[in-house]
């Protein structure tokens, strides 16, 4: 899945065995972009922050995250 997939600004490709993975994956992602200063990556950052602290939110986010991960082709 893709950065822009998960709700973030670019195309950075993130791969794993799980949903789970590439979600933790992102979120490494932003921190990484967050603490390199890239504007255009922290309105994301800022979401995947507060969308912990709403957890119906959070919830409908992270199944969306899985069943889109579910629907992608095997490679």
């Amino acid at each position: 899945m893709t950065c822009r997939q998960l709700g973030g600004p670019c195309d950075t490709a993130h791969r794993g065995e799980s949903a789970d993975d590439v979600i933790n994956a992102q979120d490494q992602h932003l921190k990484d972009a967050e603490k390199a200063g890239d504007a255009a990556h922290q309105p994301a950052r800022d979401d995947m922050k507060s969308r912990w602290r709403h957890p119906k939110k959070a919830m409908g986010w992270y199944k969306g995250a899985k069943q889109t991960f579910a629907e992608l082709p095997a490679d």
